[in-house]
């Protein structure tokens, strides 16, 4: 409900305000999404008769969350902005498996999760919010307990090399996926899920760690059943060549860890300048995925508070850029509160509801709904405009719509000066309402104070907005009109 509110202010605010014309946004494209990444176990817990292996005081053990306790957080993901979940793996694992790698049947969901019931009911109601399910797939490695491992006429299933450097990889095994028969079973595993429920996509884990050429098959064969159907690439090590995933054609979006570590060095830190994260933008056909905290790294509100930099500040340029960046945004669990951490216990903790902060989740609302307005921050262009200091400003352009976005990351006001754009146009911005004109020189000077951003709209420079003033000066007078006779009434009672 606060996400259409939120949507419906700004259209207002431009319908006084601005006036600019719009472009219609188009559907099915991943770019208009906003992730927001959970793990099951580690979300809500709301149903606990099945809490028998829950061990709180155990970061290895379940802690309880449930796939009941992610659909009583819908209309809080609504009202956040966030268009897709993407859930950790929920097939049945072995015991102890919360994280979901340990897979013993990959045609049932983990009884502490849920059941198929349960999943239908949270693909549903999140669909009548206008909210994707996607589904994270295991498809390199099952559990050391799963049959195929006893099985005598699969020794060719499994791969020599098993070595598995994860927190989670001694009770893993990892699978042949040159062997072609593997391939199919997990073809076949990605048919069912897709058959059997309406989940809107895959989020392949660890696909830099699958062989290619099973990559290329199976992604072939998702999107000939359904070409609408999301593919997301997960990448396991932070450092990897992911050349052939962002070059696969089937593949819609690709985890980039090199902008992730990046960005997070640049915003936990006033005065390092925006600029330095240009170089980690992504390439290839795929979208990247642009995310700062993730179920594996410490969290970034921990590494800003460290140095002494305030989170509500901070989440505000490092959510502005996230979300103006061509690409997918993708929020971790927790973010929106947010949540502090360092190593795996604590980063993988339950979320803390009681925790927030409200002025935290209005921005959450504000920059999404900015995104889902206008088509050109998911779908334009992008391009460089001029840095100064830690501040910078960078253009997306889409069917003749331009917006620039300026992040001030200085521990100073910082301004930059703009000549690319044409006379007798103005800058208007939306998140701190800055109006910028051009001077006697032809030139528009953009000012921001320190720590802070706007993300503007050209528009025709109209000069003031006397019917948006006429507007705002009528409901005043009104207003004084109302107090004053509600005054009179008063008096006049009092003298009876």
């Amino acid at each position: 409900m606060k996400r259409t509110i939120g949507i419906l202010f700004i259209a207002v605010f431009v319908l006084f305000v601005h006036s600019p014309s719009y472009a219609q946004a188009q559907t099915s494209e991943i770019e208009e999404e906003i992730l927001y990444s959970i793990i099951i176990d580690r979300y809500n817990n709301l149903n606990h008769d099945r809490d028998k292996q829950v061990q709180l005081d155990d970061p290895n053990a379940y802690h309880g969350g449930d796939l009941e306790g992610i659909t009583a957080k819908l209309d809080s993901f609504e009202e956040l902005g966030y268009t897709t979940l993407v859930l950790s793996p929920l097939m049945n694992n072995a015991s102890g498996g919360y994280h979901g790698y340990w897979i013993e049947d990959f045609y049932s969901v983990e009884e502490q999760f849920g059941n198929m019931e349960d999943l239908h009911t949270l693909i549903e109601e999140a669909h009548k919010r206008d909210i994707k399910v996607i589904m994270e797939f295991v498809t390199n490695y099952v559990a050391e307990s799963h049959p195929i491992i006893e099985d005598s006429d699969k020794t060719d299933w499994v791969d020599e090399d098993n070595q598995i450097n994860t927190a989670w990889g001694e009770k893993a095994v990892r699978l042949n996926q040159r062997n072609a028969a593997v391939q199919q079973y997990l073809i076949d595993v990605a048919n069912y899920w897709m058959s059997e429920t309406d989940i809107d996509g895959f989020k392949l884990h660890a696909a830099d760690q699958s062989s290619q050429e099973f990559i290329t098959n199976l992604t072939r064969a998702i999107k000939a059943k359904n070409e609408d159907f999301y593919l997301l690439a997960d990448v396991l090590h932070q450092h990897a060549d992911t050349t052939s995933l962002q070059e696969n054609n089937h593949i819609d979006a690709v985890d980039n860890y090199s902008l992730q570590e990046k960005m997070a060095k640049v915003f936990s830190k006033a005065g390092t300048p925006v600029s330095d994260l240009n170089q980690s933008l992504g390439t290839g056909n795929a979208s990247q995925m642009i995310f700062i905290d993730d179920k594996t790294t410490e969290r970034f509100t921990q590494a800003l508070a460290e140095n002494g930099r305030n989170a509500l500040t901070t989440w505000k340029l490092a959510l502005t850029y996230m979300y103006t960046l061509p690409g997918v945004p993708e929020i971790y669990q927790g973010t929106e509160l947010p949540m502090y951490g360092t190593g795996l216990e604590e980063v993988q903790q339950l979320v803390q509801f009681n925790s927030g902060n409200p002025d935290l989740t209005e921005f959450h609302n504000r920059i999404s709904s900015l995104r889902i307005q206008f088509p050109v921050l998911t779908h334009g262009d992008y391009q460089m405009v001029a840095s100064k200091g830690a501040m910078t400003v960078f253009k997306r352009s889409y069917e003749g719509e331009s917006m620039y976005i300026a992040i001030n990351n200085d521990e100073e006001s910082q301004s930059v000066s703009i000549s690319d754009l044409p006379s007798g146009v103005e800058l208007r911005g939306y998140l701190g309402d800055n109006t910028v004109r051009e001077d006697e020189d032809g030139i528009y000077k953009l000012g921001l104070a320190r720590e802070t951003a706007e993300v503007y709209t050209v528009e025709e420079d109209n000069g003031l907005n006397w019917l948006f003033i006429g507007f705002v000066v009528g409901i005043f007078i009104l207003f004084i009109i109302g107090v004053i006779v509600l005054s009179a009434k008063q008096k006049h009672r009092k003298t009876k």
